[in-house]
């Protein structure tokens, strides 16, 4: 996939973030962790891999 401007960036780091909130959060609401804010903390991590993505998948190929 060729990432051509700000907006498929943004959009992907969003997506990354919602797939974040509902996995973590959903791992951490499991884990009776409700005190570290799961779907805060599920965003945080899905947007940081979403953006390691962004910036590794292209010195793949």
């Amino acid at each position: 996939m060729i990432i051509g401007n700000d907006f498929e960036i943004g959009f992907l780091l969003v997506a990354f973030a919602l797939l974040g909130i509902i996995l973590i959060g959903a791992l951490l609401d499991t884990l009776h962790l409700q005190r570290l804010h799961p779907r805060l903390i599920g965003a945080t991590v899905g947007a940081l891999v979403g953006f390691a993505l962004i910036e590794a998948v292209p010195l793949f190929t």
